[in-house]
This record gives structure tokens, sequence and C-alpha cells, in this order.
């Protein structure tokens, strides 16, 4: 588009009452009062001599993060649940019935001790869970 094809808005111009013609000096607004002056309105949530509703709703306490949370899952689990030399990525936890649903992530933490050797594919790995699987000479494929 360009200057020469663009064309006027069909916006119709705001009526400005209070400056002479029909309306005169009170421009329809009546003689003094609250709704008479200049800037008067009292709001959406104005409601008399009413406390507001938004005051008298309870507000929310705390801190509600937008973001979901990983899916935990310890080394003492993993312990349990595994024989040496598994593969342990999110779906086969899915699988076991040791995470409820794949969608965050999965994060597994360092709680426990670990004397077999795993191949962990696709999960978040602690600090501490990985030096105990590289410790019982484990593997981690892909550690976001």
């Amino acid at each position: 588009m360009q200057l020469h094809q663009l064309k006027p808005s069909k916006k119709k111009a705001k009526k400005r009452v209070g400056r002479g013609g029909v309306h005169g000096t009170t421009a329809t607004r009546g003689t003094k009062g609250q709704k008479a002056r200049s800037g008067s309105g009292k709001g959406r949530t104005f409601e008399g001599t009413k406390t507001p509703l938004w005051r008298r709703t309870p507000k929310l306490r705390g801190f509600k993060s937008i973001y979901a949370k990983n899916n935990i899952v310890n080394i003492s689990t993993l312990e349990k649940n595994f024989k040496d030399g598994d593969t342990i990525s999110a779906k086969i936890l899915l699988e076991k019935g040791l995470i409820t649903k794949l969608k965050p992530r999965v994060k597994i933490l360092g709680n426990g001790e670990l004397k077999k050797k795993f191949i962990i594919d696709g999960c978040i790995v602690s600090k501490s869970a990985e030096e105990k699987i590289k410790k019982a000479s484990g593997e981690i494929k892909v550690n976001y």
C-alpha cells in the first residue's frame, strides 16, 4: 500500500458539547452536581456506598508458577525398579508407572544409593545424580 492509495477514515467525530449552539451553557449536563463537572464519571467499579466487589473478594495468597513442575524421580527408585544395564527414558518411566505424564520433563535427583549401571536417555539429571551415575560406570546420553 502506498500513500496515494489511502482512503479517509469513516470514524465519526465525538460530539463536542458546551461550546455554544443549541445546548447552551450547561451542555445537557444539568446544573451543578458531580455529573455536571468535568472529569466526572464514577468508573465501572463504583457501587455507591457499598464496598466494591474487588474489595469484598478475598485475594489469593502466595505465588503459583504458571510453568509446570518437572516429574521427579530419585536414584533410589531407579535402583529398585530397573536391572543392571537398563536404558532409562521418560517413556519407559511412564510405562512402569513411576511418573504420571510425559509433559514437562523428567528430572532424576541424587537421593539414595546407586550400585547398578544405567544408561539415562533424554532426562534432566541433577549434579549429585550425575556423579553417582558416572561413579557406577553409567552413561548419560542427553542432559537438558
